[in-house]
């Protein structure tokens, strides 16, 4: 009976989670299909039907095509040593003090000045495929020194000090009348003691919690100044979803401030984006689908939620995808036909020196876009090593942990490593 009982549970638990994720997944659809900016060069944007179609013609079954041989060109290959890849991208950012974006706060900052341009959810050439899949409902955050902190105005900042100060007097209130009880008792009661105290115990749990939350508020908002320029960074993300999009939002509302990040995420700088259109119309013209774009320009707040189920989401301090100059394109669906096609023109981009790219093990291939289209020097990716090694996790490169490369680095041989990746790069001029 009780392996029956068991058995139903299970069906119930599977199914409930079932229902859930697809229910979060069609929402996750629809949020992104009202992402529809288009910059003034950019394709006009389509509706929510055709990004649903589009979606379709990604995950469609190849049949016999999808098999074959899958042909790597050197370029899109790992470098000798696997931290130059990385390198190249962060010299590029030094090379022109690229701005990079903390969190929302900054993205919305780059939007307003024109930095970024919106990309629609989908044209005939392509679609945004997974484009701000962990973006929450969740209050928007201010991100410094690792940590969150909470955005608000003044009339919200004062209700959660209302909030804060109503539930501590009524945890306050609860324990005072639990330990009442609990004296009343008689030594013989030892259930009812044991009950009691676990109800303080977990009220006081409860307490503690309200007091680190109002405690973290104060440190954040404790100072006149403080106060003052966390405000104004919640009037400048009010200004934007005020009108962005085509569309107001209002962020007291949970399923706009998603639907407002989901869009906010949906930009990229104008040298990225032309890359990125390139890349889809060949595509496109090949094979009569459209391109899919898996991630688009990635705060740094955005990118350490992202770390948690992306290994090849970095955490340098100049992570690539935070420029808006990177895109990632998801090749899961792709036949091996496609795949070459894609590489071979990825390749041909590489060796004009646009661009650099490679294959990461999530199935995407990630570009980034140089803003003059010139490849910086070897001489300053050889100086930008350090801060590309910066990441233990090696990410968008292997599974081998840094340390044997940072020893390396630390060894005397060092200044031959350096000439050998000179040599490496020349030769790789040489191919193109």
């Amino acid at each position: 009976m009780r392996k029956k009982l068991f058995f139903v549970l299970l069906l119930i638990v599977t199914a409930a989670a079932v229902v859930w994720g697809v229910v979060r997944y069609r929402r996750h659809r629809y949020l992104l299909s009202t992402a529809t900016t288009a910059s003034a060069n950019s394709p006009a944007p389509l509706g929510a039907e055709a990004y649903e179609a589009a979606v379709e013609r990604v995950k469609a079954d190849r049949g016999a095509s999808a098999g074959g041989a899958i042909e790597i060109p050197t370029e899109l290959q790992h470098y000798s040593d696997r931290h130059w890849f990385l390198a190249a991208q962060v010299a590029e950012i030094m090379k022109y003090n690229i701005h990079t974006c903390q969190d929302y706060v900054d993205l919305a900052a780059m939007i307003q000045r024109g930095e970024l341009v919106g990309v629609p959810s989908v044209t005939n050439t392509y679609v945004l495929f997974g484009v701000g899949a962990k973006a929450d409902d969740s209050v928007f955050t201010k991100y410094e020194d690792d940590h969150s902190i909470g955005l608000s105005s003044e009339g919200q900042l004062n209700d959660e000090y209302r909030q804060l100060d109503e539930q501590r007097s009524k945890l306050q209130s609860e324990i005072a009348a639990l330990r009442s009880q609990a004296s009343k008792l008689k030594k013989r009661d030892n259930t009812k003691q044991k009950e009691l105290q676990k109800q303080i115990d977990t009220r006081a749990l409860e307490l503690e919690s309200n007091e680190k939350s109002k405690a973290l508020i104060d440190q954040s908002y404790g100072t006149a100044e403080s106060r003052q320029r966390l405000q104004r960074e919640f009037e400048s993300l009010q200004t934007l979803a005020r009108n962005f999009n085509g569309r107001s939002f209002n962020l007291d509302v949970p399923e706009d401030r998603q639907s407002l990040k989901v869009n906010m995420l949906s930009s990229l700088k104008p040298e990225a984006l032309k890359i990125m259109e390139e890349v889809a119309s060949s595509y496109h013209s090949q094979f009569d689908r459209p391109l899919p774009v898996s991630s688009l320009v990635r705060p740094e707040q955005y990118q350490h939620v992202l770390r948690r189920v992306n290994r090849n989401a970095v955490t340098i301090d100049t992570p690539p995808h935070s420029t808006g100059l990177a895109f990632d394109i998801d090749y899961r669906y792709m036949s091996a036909a496609e795949q070459t096609f894609l590489m071979a023109d990825l390749a041909r981009i590489k060796r004009e020196g646009r661009i650099e790219v490679i294959g990461e093990r999530n199935a995407n291939y990630h570009v980034f876009a140089f803003v003059n289209g010139i490849r910086p020097s070897d001489d300053l990716i050889t100086a930008s090593l350090d801060k590309a090694t910066e990441d233990v996790q090696e990410a968008h490169h292997s599974q081998e942990k840094a340390t044997a490369a940072v020893k390396n680095k630390k060894s005397k041989g060092r200044p031959r490593a350096a000439k050998a990746r000179v040599r490496q790069s020349n030769t790789h001029r040489r191919r193109r």
